[in-house]
């Protein structure tokens, strides 16, 4: 007579689980306090010399309206937009805004004035000191011109968006091949205990089921 097989106690691979848990969450928490997803940019924009400024008479091309940002303004960002929109529809060569920043002035208002240069499409702005002068330049002559004509300008984002987009994430894909280099023992620590509880898992199946039958 076959004695009736006794039921052991199921054994669960705890350490195994808590691993797989705890350590993507230690990795986090380094990566947070290394900053190691941190994204840093830059502005890339041309500053008037004092010869440059003083050459081409910026200062008296126009009839500039202040315009002060010594903190971040909602409404005079509004202001200005509406004054750049006009000045660019009417190519307007009277006047012109005068956009002064000081010590007060926040870096996302600074940002949000380039972005408004941008958007509204302005050809031609200078910086020079703390202050952004915005003119508008007068309107083309109509040509006899009835072929095609490819425009292409150098160092203007919106013309070169593409370009530039590209370049963008080839730079964020060499970051984060240069993050994998860095780390690269903490990922592979991180995959060889994934693979050795995957094995522990899969033996400690295959014993229950022998033991079952």
């Amino acid at each position: 007579m076959i004695e009736e097989r006794k039921k052991r106690k199921k054994i669960f691979y705890v350490p195994g689980m808590i691993s797989l848990v705890l350590i993507p969450l230690f990795c986090f928490y380094h990566f947070y306090k290394t900053d190691a997803f941190k994204v840093e940019g830059c502005l890339d924009i041309s500053v008037a010399t004092k010869e440059e400024f003083e050459k081409y008479r910026i200062k008296d091309l126009r009839k500039y309206k202040d315009f002060s940002f010594k903190q971040d303004k909602s409404e005079e960002l509004k202001e200005l937009r509406f004054f750049v929109r006009d000045l660019v529809r009417k190519y307007d060569t009277i006047n012109g805004a005068k956009i002064h920043f000081d010590s007060k002035t926040d870096y996302n208002t600074f940002i949000s004035v380039i972005n408004l240069i941008v958007e509204e499409k302005v050809e031609l702005w200078t910086h020079y000191k703390d202050d952004i002068y915005v003119l508008s330049v007068s309107m083309p002559k109509p040509t006899k011109f009835s072929g095609t004509i490819k425009y292409f300008s150098c160092g203007y984002y919106e013309a070169n968006k593409s370009y530039f987009l590209e370049m963008e994430k080839e730079k964020q894909f060499q970051y984060i091949v240069t993050l994998y280099k860095k780390y690269w023992i903490i990922f592979m620590g991180y995959f060889g205990i994934l693979l050795l509880n995957i094995f522990s898992l899969v033996k400690f199946n295959k014993n229950q089921n022998y033991n079952q039958k």
